[in-house]
């Protein structure tokens, strides 16, 4: 069974070439990919080994204790199984705005004439009804 380890504290100057050579003495090794800068394709100072065996693996990590390259101190671990990744978009711990939430309208809703929403008092939109007469005040204060 095939053990991808994660190799840091890289320096710029390594190669894939230089790992697999490094790891190859400790078992059989499946691949090497040093992690590069995209901008300017340097090395970002750590890679994936990929051992054939989960023997060969904890020999690596035994071995490169001991070992330096370009004058640095390797670490190497066990790879941490990566995330998947939503396939359907952001996901929030609410569940709020999922693209799961949002479902089609089948039905739209039908605009009723004369009830809710906004309805003019020229009687220009709606139901060309007139205007609303305003309430009769009435009291001490009513106006003439």
């Amino acid at each position: 069974m095939e053990v991808r380890l994660y190799v840091s504290n890289l320096d710029d100057s390594t190669t894939e070439g230089t790992l697999r050579q490094m790891f190859s003495q400790w078992g059989a090794v499946s691949s090497v990919k040093l992690i590069k800068d995209g901008t300017n394709g340097r090395s970002k100072g750590f890679a994936c080994v990929t051992m054939a065996t989960a023997g060969a693996a904890q020999r690596a990590i035994a071995g490169s204790h001991a070992e330096s390259l370009a004058g640095r101190r390797l670490t190497v671990k066990i790879a941490e199984q990566s995330k998947p990744i939503a396939s359907e978009g952001y996901q929030s711990k609410l569940g709020a705005f999922g693209a799961t939430a949002r479902r089609p309208k089948v039905n739209p809703p039908t605009h009723n004439k004369g009830g809710g929403g906004y309805q003019s008092k020229l009687g220009a939109f709606g139901n060309n009804s007139p205007a609303p007469t305003p309430p009769r005040r009435r009291g001490r204060d009513q106006r003439h």
